[in-house]
Parts: structure tokens; C-alpha cells; sequence
């Protein structure tokens, strides 16, 4: 009744949008632009709330995808002139850091998994494999870098130069992405950007978060007793859950599994 009599005033709200999981693709099983870009347009534009909580659990993943998200986050904080706060779980590490730096505040527990401010690369090499069992590769390309990497052949010192130059450029964006928006907190005497990882206490001393707080508890704190909750999660409906879909999340979530597992968690 409050919200439609403009003499009464509401009670506080608090728009909680759920990142967890790998940052990846168009996979449902993965977070993506794509398929959260309608949650948080709908989590900032549903009437308007005193703040927007990010809760926060992934290991990382796609960093184009991470900053599409981040971007978002920013440009409807900006637009709807509400503060965006990140609260961490088990781990932002990689690319689910990436996404709580998109907030104005980050908070985590004091053993949450944070960091691994760094950009990797993973293969393998079946070249020997092949040769072992009689088979024969044949790849025939127009443009001396289209088969770039390719497993089924002998590693090529020029494609994995080519390799850490993009890295070594994505690894910038990261680090610019970080520095923009966390500035004065970072020490300028150590480097943060090496790939470690630090829990939430030394997150906090080396200025990667603002402190140690869990969402409600620390939301009541700060709006009253009163303030209400609206969660915002993507769904997965039943009929997406079967057939090729169904072996696709399968995959996505061992995928997931190891990465989580990277992190003892």
C-alpha cells in the first residue's frame, strides 16, 4: 500500500543481484551479459532502490564478459544515482573480481578467496599423440596465422608469442579496470597484479576490499530494520534443461567444478 500513496513513506530497499558461477559465453550454465543484462536493468529500474547488492561467488572466466557486465552495472549506477555495493562469498577471483570492483564498496568474509588479478591461457598438446596412433593431420589455411595453437600439431614459438601478447593486453584492461575504479586504496608500493590470491582479511589490509561484512546483517546496519530484500537471479526453466542443453550444463559445470577446485573450494 506504501508504494502507491506518495504521502506515506516506504520502507528501505535493497535490489540483491546474484552473480555465481563461471563468467562465460552464452552457456545458461555461465554468467553472461546476455542473459543478466535483463536482471539488472530490471533490479536498478524497479521503483528505486536505496542500493543495489552484488552477491558474488565466482572464480572467474570470459573477461570480455566480465566487463560487459561491469559496464552495466556502472552505467545504471550512474544513471539511476544509486550505490552499488559487492558482497563476497567463497571467491571472486579473475573475473569475479573484475565484477566487484563494478561496485562503490566491496565487502567479503574474512576467509573469502580474493585476487587473482591475472589472465590465463590453457591447452594441450596432442601432436605426439597422433603420431603415435597413425594418424595424420591435415590443415590447409589461407593466412600463415589461422591455424594459430592448433593441439593437433607442434607448438609454434611465433603462436605463442602472439599468445602473451594478447594476454599481456587483456592483463592491462584488467589492471586499468582496477585501478579506475579502486583509486587511493591500492598501495603503490606492491604488486597486486601477479595472479595471487589473499582471503579477506589481507584483502583488506592491501586495499582489494573495504571490509568485512556480510549482505544482511551489514544492509540493516546501514538502512534500518525495516529495509527490504529483492532478489534477482536468472532462472533456468525445465524444457532448457533437457536434451543437448542439458549435456551442455553438464559440461559447463565440470568446467566449473575445476575452477572452483583451484582454489581449494
Amino acid at each position: 500500500m506504501k508504494n502507491w500513496l506518495p504521502f506515506l513513506k516506504s520502507d528501505p530497499t535493497v535490489a540483491v543481484i546474484r552473480l555465481a558461477g563461471m563468467i562465460g559465453g552464452q552457456g545458461r550454465a555461465t554468467l553472461n551479459d546476455a542473459t543478466l543484462g535483463p536482471i539488472i536493468e530490471k533490479a536498478f529500474s524497479r521503483g528505486k532502490p536505496d542500493a543495489v547488492a552484488l552477491e558474488i561467488n565466482s572464480p572467474g572466466g570470459s573477461p570480455v564478459q566480465s566487463s560487459l557486465i561491469a559496464a552495466r552495472i556502472r552505467r545504471l549506477a550512474k544513471e539511476k544515482d544509486v550505490p552499488v555495493i559487492a558482497f563476497v562469498e567463497d571467491v571472486a577471483a579473475s573475473g569475479g573480481y573484475w565484477l566487484a570492483v563494478a561496485a562503490d564498496e566491496i565487502f567479503a568474509d574474512a576467509s573469502s578467496v580474493v585476487g587473482s588479478i591475472g589472465v590465463i591461457s590453457a591447452s594441450f598438446g596432442l601432436d605426439e599423440f597422433i603420431k603415435n596412433h597413425g594418424v595424420e593431420r591435415r590443415v590447409y589455411t589461407a593466412g600463415k596465422s589461422k591455424s594459430m595453437l592448433d593441439p593437433f600439431r607442434p607448438e609454434n614459438p611465433e603462436d605463442v608469442a602472439r599468445l602473451k601478447t594478447l594476454l599481456e593486453d587483456i592483463h592491462v584492461n584488467f589492471k586499468d579496470h582496477i585501478r579506475g575504479h579502486r583509486p587511493g586504496k591500492l598501495p603503490e608500493d606492491q604488486d597486486l597484479f601477479t595472479g595471487e590470491v589473499w582471503l579477506g582479511k589481507k584483502a583488506v589490509e592491501l586495499g582489494l576490499i573495504d571490509g568485512i561484512g556480510h549482505l544482511r546483517p551489514m544492509m540493516k546496519e546501514r538502512f534500518g530494520d525495516k529495509v527490504r530484500f529483492r532478489e534477482y537471479n536468472t532462472k533456468k526453466g525445465l524444457l532448457s534443461r533437457l536434451g543437448a542443453q542439458m549435456v551442455q550444463d553438464a559440461v559447463q559445470g565440470i568446467e566449473e567444478r575445476a575452477a572452483f577446485a583451484r582454489f581449494g573450494l
